[in-house]
C-alpha cells in the first residue's frame, strides 16, 4: 500500500491586526500604519507594509518607530474586533477544512493529504482563500507544500496577499535560494555564526558537512541540516474546543460562605491566567463548573476577547458564578476553565498599551516562578491566620 502523497496547507493573514483597523476604518487604507501601545512606553504589535518600508518591525519600541516614520498612524487597537475576526475566519475554515490547526489568532495549518483522490488541493486552497476574502475583506496569504515547514515559509515568500504552491520534489529547489533566517530558531546570533562560516544561503546549509554543523553548533546543527534537505515531520494539531486548561477544588466540607467561594474562584483564576503566561498563550472562553452535595453539576462558559490577564478574567468567572449558583444549596466542588487557546508570539502583551500594567505583570510572574505560585496573592484570597 501506497502512502499517500502529503499536502499541508498554511494560511496567514496579513499584517492581521491592522487589516481589521482598515477594514473597519477604509480611511488608514495605503496610509503607513502602526498597530500598539503608547508613544512612549509601547512596542509595536504590528504595522502595515507602507510603515514597514521606512523600517518598522513588530516588536520595535514605539517610540524607535515613531523616530523611523514620523508620519504613521498610530492605532491603539481594538481589542474585540481582533478577536471577532479571528473566530470568523476560524469558522470559515472549520465548515470546510478536513482538518485544521489554529496555530495562533491570525495563522492556519490545513492537512489536505489522501483529498487529491477528491479534488485538486491547490485550487481548493485557492477557492477558500477567495471566501475568506470576499466574506471578512481581510488579506491573506497561503503556501502549500508536502509539509508545515516548507507551507509556512512559502506563505512568507507569497505575502502580500498572494500565494504559492511548492510542487512535491522541489522542496530543496525552493529552499536553495533563501537566506539561512528563514528557518524559525535562527537569530540575529547564530545568522552572525552561520554567515561567518561561508553559510549564506540554504543551498550553502545543505551543502555544508554534516560533522562540521555538528561540531560548530551542536545538535541544533543536525536539526538545521535536515530542515535545508526539505525535510519535517511537524503534524497538523487538530483544533478543538477541548483544548484547555482547568483547575477545580473539592471541599473537604461543603460551602456555603460565598465570600469564601468567592475568594476559592479568584485565586483559582488567578492560578491558571499564571500557567497561561507562562506558557504563552490567551483564551477565548472561560467557563466555571459548580457541584452540589447530591453530586448535580452545573456549568456556563462564554466567549471573551482573546486574553492572558487576571484583572480581565476573573470579573467574568465571578459573573458565571453568580448566574450558576443556587444559595439554597451548599457547594461541594468549585472549578474554572479555560479554552479557545491560542499562541503568538507578541501576544504576551498584546492588545492594550504596553505600560505600567504590563510590566507589574511581569514582575508578579516573576516572583511566582521564583518563589511559587502562592508568593503573591490578591489581598481577598489570603486566608486570615487562626
Amino acid at each position: 500500500m501506497t502512502t499517500p502523497q502529503r499536502y499541508i496547507a498554511h494560511l496567514d493573514l496579513d499584517s492581521f491586526f491592522v487589516s481589521v483597523e482598515v477594514v473597519n476604518n477604509p480611511f488608514l487604507k495605503g496610509q503607513a500604519v502602526i498597530v500598539g501601545g503608547s508613544k512612549d512606553r509601547g512596542v509595536v504589535t504590528t504595522c502595515s507594509y507602507e510603515a514597514r518600508k521606512f523600517g518598522v518591525r513588530s516588536a520595535m519600541p514605539m517610540r524607535k518607530a515613531m523616530q523611523l516614520c514620523p508620519h504613521a498612524i498610530l492605532v491603539q487597537g481594538t481589542r474585540g474586533e481582533y478577536s471577532r475576526f479571528s473566530r470568523w475566519v476560524t469558522d470559515i475554515i472549520a465548515a470546510k477544512a478536513p482538518l485544521f490547526e489554529k496555530a495562533s489568532i491570525d495563522e492556519f495549518y490545513i492537512d489536505l493529504t489522501g483529498m487529491d483522490k477528491y479534488f485538486d488541493p491547490f485550487r481548493w486552497t485557492i477557492d477558500l482563500r477567495n471566501e475568506i476574502i470576499d466574506q471578512t475583506k481581510l488579506p491573506i496569504s497561503f503556501g502549500l507544500a508536502t509539509n508545515k515547514m516548507i507551507a509556512k515559509i512559502a506563505t512568507d515568500e507569497a505575502k502580500p496577499n498572494g500565494y504559492l504552491f511548492v510542487q512535491p520534489g522541489m522542496e530543496k529547489e525552493f529552499l536553495a535560494p533563501l537566506p539561512v533566517n528563514k528557518f524559525s530558531g535562527v537569530g540575529d546570533s547564530l545568522h552572525q555564526r552561520l554567515n561567518a562560516m561561508g553559510i549564506i544561503t540554504i543551498k550553502d546549509l545543505s551543502e555544508t558537512p554534516l560533522p562540521i554543523l555538528e561540531k560548530q553548533i551542536g545538535k541544533y546543527g543536525v536539526d538545521l541540516w535536515k530542515k535545508s534537505q526539505g525535510i519535517h515531520d511537524g503534524i497538523v494539531q487538530p483544533y478543538h474546543e477541548a483544548k484547555s486548561i482547568s483547575t477545580e477544588h473539592t471541599f473537604e466540607t461543603n460551602q456555603t460562605d460565598e465570600n469564601f467561594l468567592l475568594s476559592e474562584l479568584v485565586r483559582m483564576t488567578e492560578k491558571i491566567a499564571f500557567d497561561l503566561r507562562r506558557d504563552q498563550k490567551l483564551a477565548g472562553c472561560i467557563a466555571v463548573k459548580i457541584r452540589y452535595p447530591d453530586f448535580e453539576t452545573t456549568s456556563k462558559q462564554i466567549s471573551i476577547d482573546y486574553t492572558m490577564r487576571d484583572d480581565e478574567l476573573i470579573p467574568v468567572a465571578i459573573g458565571l458564578f453568580h448566574q450558576l449558583y443556587d444559595k439554597r444549596q451548599p457547594i461541594r466542588l468549585l472549578g474554572i476553565r479555560l479554552s479557545e487557546l491560542t499562541s503568538h508570539v507578541l501576544q504576551g502583551s498584546l492588545f492594550a498599551n504596553i505600560g505600567k500594567k504590563d510590566e507589574l505583570y511581569k514582575a508578579i510572574d516573576d516572583v511566582k516562578n521564583k518563589f511559587g505560585k502562592t508568593a503573591l496573592q490578591k489581598a481577598r484570597t489570603v486566608k486570615p491566620k487562626k
